[in-house]
């Protein structure tokens, strides 16, 4: 058995809404697990349900073989973290960080080493002295987490902690965390609904939509190899271009057909397929500048983004998007043709 299992797990309010359906994951000891999904797709719930915040409805929870379904938050031994930090202002950053150890019955002289062991190990020595109010965003989410680390729990839960920062604080606490996480080995779950902070954080990214888990896998192979096109589409910035097309038999051969134009002919990894509709994905940096492709569009679009651009083009697909060096001069309404890496284009039925 993993370090953490969740089993069927399932929320539904009163209401009937079901919030979480069932969702199953084994997580190891030492990982870094993300739940990545839109507003409303069950993440926070199920992070809710393993700090003890939420009774589920079904399913168990199993911690280091200890079964913690109907166990109150207090007795779980987990951290939570949360994107308001939930600090006291009427205690200082030291109280602040000493408070679950006092809970504990721990004596004072233990309090006082392991405050002042986390409190070093987070960088708020200078701080302790001072209440939470005046702190800025980044100092203060700091504290919050040395409250969480200071008596070393099985679990850290996290629940969206960068989401009330701005760009230069968010970037200096993500790489915070995760160096923080690595040196301690704490197990970790941690919810978001920025692809681009799970993919730098995350062992394993975990992406949810409407209650269920649609896919889990490492960044690379979630980004590269999406299960389905909510996945594609959701997780990369930009998404995964994605258009319509039909699997037609062929002189005995399937072969994939949008817009009447042959896309990709005889793969193995179709031969297994019925004809019928498909949707065809393929990542912004798998289209290709060339003036004999089988794509012809207008530009409409250009970002610069320093060292590449993303250039957006109407095309009878429809809008694709097509990442290209910043250092080639596109122009919006100029017409373009362009082509495709066939070995990275996905097929989803």
């Amino acid at each position: 058995m993993a370090y953490l299992e969740i089993q069927g797990l399932q929320k539904t309010y009163p209401d009937g809404t079901d919030a979480v359906k069932g969702i199953s994951l084994s997580v190891e000891e030492g990982e870094f697990i993300v739940l990545l999904g839109p507003s409303g797709c069950g993440k926070t719930t199920t992070l809710r349900m393993l700090a003890g915040l939420e009774m589920p409805t079904g399913g168990q929870i199993v911690l280091n073989d200890r079964n913690l379904t109907n166990l109150p938050s207090s007795h779980r031994d987990v951290g939570f973290v949360f994107q308001f930090y939930a600090l006291y202002p009427h205690m200082t950053v030291a109280q602040n960080i000493s408070f679950p150890l006092e809970n504990m019955g721990v004596s004072k002289e233990d309090i006082a080493k392991q405050v002042s062991e986390v409190a070093d190990r987070v960088g708020i020595t200078a701080l302790m002295s001072q209440y939470p109010g005046p702190l800025s965003g980044g100092d203060q989410q700091r504290v919050a987490l040395a409250r969480a680390m200071v008596r070393r729990p099985m679990l850290y839960l996290m629940d969206e902690p960068l989401g009330t920062l701005d760009a230069d604080h968010r970037m200096a606490m993500r790489e915070f965390i995760r160096e923080q996480q690595t040196e301690t080995g704490v197990t970790t779950i941690y919810v978001t609904h920025d692809q681009e902070e799970a993919m730098a954080l995350a062992d394993r990214m975990v992406v949810m939509k409407e209650g269920h888990i649609c896919q889990a896998g490492t960044p690379s192979k979630v980004y590269e190899d999406p299960s389905d096109p909510f996945v594609a589409h959701f997780v990369g910035s930009p998404g995964m271009n994605l258009l319509e097309a039909k699997l037609v038999a062929e002189n005995g051969h399937l072969a994939i057909m949008a817009d009447n134009i042959p896309i990709i002919a005889h793969l193995p990894t179709i031969e297994k397929l019925k004809p019928g509709p498909v949707t065809l994905g393929i990542r912004s940096e798998y289209l290709i500048p060339d003036a004999e492709g089988p794509i012809e569009g207008q530009i409409v679009l250009v970002e610069h983004l320093g060292a590449f651009a993303m250039v957006y083009i109407d095309t009878s697909w429809g809008r694709l998007v097509m990442r290209a060096p910043s250092a080639v001069d596109y122009e919006p309404g100029a017409p373009i043709r362009i082509t495709y890496d066939p070995q990275h284009m996905k097929v989803f039925t």
